[in-house]
């Protein structure tokens, strides 16, 4: 290899291992400031204050296929703390016995109102179903297997009500199923990852998307962004580049939790991941044109940093395969280029940046899970699956979002729920 192709493969290295460094500091600094300007003097989640109005609230809760969870997810609903909500449960063309559970449901609680599909028109259908028929000017969507902590709603309302430029919260799901090593390795994900996104986030602006597992709206901000898109891939990533477009914010409330499924096995992992990606993509590429012309430059940062963290999955694989390749053929390589799968001085560095990310998380995190401490193995862990499977999911997903079918609608499959 010529001198040029040296400097090539050193300035990849360096973009490989650079990148997730800074972005963990810029994480870590955005959680602490967000600890610090919003939950230092907060309450205890269990402990919400009292309000000074309790406005009705519509629960959407789309149903697929739910029958294992209903019992569960409703258990919960029926626990909630809250004087004045109401549920919609929208049967999207279930194959299972969901349908003849939700009527025995209904009948049993008078907060519940059952709208049944007769064909599975996918999630997002069904939430616009559910939020017409909803009498609730504040709308909450679970999944179905999500358990909503009982003072959810409060924190929700309370947020709302300090607010009125916010236009959607994103709450703080928890990991329930960890009877595995993938299950262990997603408690780390959401401390150590996931929870200091979204404080990071929050503190500077802006949100790439809201958790779809438990998140809360305003209808006139749904409204304005033209509710749920049926044509998205993923109709959280999606709602929320649209409501932010429009002007209104969203932002992370920590102390509405809900506890929830996540995949236990490798190819359910996989799937949920891909598809995640593949939304990703195809909502920033919609959202783009639409932010320049309106100069939503609020949205610059994040959209900045998705473009970069693509870019960053593309330069991996180039590293990796500049270095099999040489060191294949040294005699006309030069010797090994790009990087290998040894850590180095940066390796060294990532991890212990890591560590200290883990500590941090496990600190702003504790207040709401117990026994978090117990789980620091898996946090300390989890950073480096998280950065490969970006890495494969992004190069993957950019194709796939680009030859996808503009207009196509999202189905239902059921996914993977875990080893129950």
């Amino acid at each position: 290899m010529t001198p040029d192709w040296l400097a090539i493969s050193q300035s990849i290295s360096a973009f490989c291992f650079g990148y997730p460094f800074v972005m963990a500091w810029y994480w870590m600094s955005g959680g602490i400031l967000f600890r610090l300007l919003r939950e230092r003097h907060e309450p205890l989640p269990d402990a919400p204050p009292v309000l000074h109005e309790y406005p009705l609230v519509s629960i959407l809760l789309p149903c697929f296929n739910e029958e294992d969870q209903a019992a569960e997810t409703f258990g919960a609903l029926a626990a909630l703390q809250y004087p004045n909500f109401e549920i919609i449960a929208v049967n999207d063309g279930s194959k299972d016995k969901t349908a003849a559970i939700l009527d025995e449901l209904e009948k049993r609680m008078p907060q519940l109102r059952v709208v049944h599909l007769a064909q599975n028109q996918g999630k997002s259908t069904a939430l616009n179903v559910g939020a017409l028929v909803a009498a609730g000017e504040i709308l909450v969507g679970i999944d179905g297997d999500a358990l909503l902590d009982p003072h959810a709603l409060t924190w929700f309302v309370r947020r709302f009500q300090s607010d009125p430029a916010i236009g959607a919260l994103t709450g703080n799901p928890r990991i329930r199923n960890r009877g595995s090593v993938l299950g262990r390795l997603q408690v780390g994900e959401f401390s150590s990852v996931v929870g200091l996104i979204k404080r990071a986030q929050s503190t500077y602006g802006t949100l790439f998307t809201v958790s779809g597992v438990i998140c809360a709206f305003r209808k006139k901000a749904l409204q304005d962004a033209g509710w749920w898109s049926a044509a998205a891939l993923t109709d959280d990533v999606d709602v929320t580049w649209r409501i932010q477009l429009t002007g209104w914010r969203v932002t992370f409330e920590p102390k509405a939790l809900c506890w929830i499924l996540m995949p236990e096995t490798l190819k359910g992992l996989w799937r949920q991941r891909l598809r995640w990606a593949e939304g990703g993509v195809q909502s920033v590429m919609e959202a783009t044109p639409v932010m320049f012309r309106s100069r939503r430059w609020r949205l610059l940062p994040v959209w900045f940093n998705y473009l970069i963290s693509v870019a960053w999955a593309y330069s991996m694989l180039l590293g990796l395969l500049m270095w099999v390749v040489s060191s294949l053929f040294p005699l006309y390589t030069g010797g090994p280029l790009g990087f290998g799968l040894m850590p180095q001085e940066w390796g060294t560095l990532l991890a212990l940046t890591y560590i200290l990310q883990s500590c941090i998380s496990v600190m702003v995190d504790s207040r709401f899970e117990k026994g978090l401490l117990s789980s620091i193995f898996w946090v300390i862990w989890y950073p480096l699956v998280f950065w490969l499977l970006q890495t494969a999911t992004a190069v993957l997903a950019l194709p796939r979002a680009l030859m996808r079918p503009r207009h196509a609608r999202g189905t239902w499959v059921s996914p993977d729920r875990g080893l129950r």
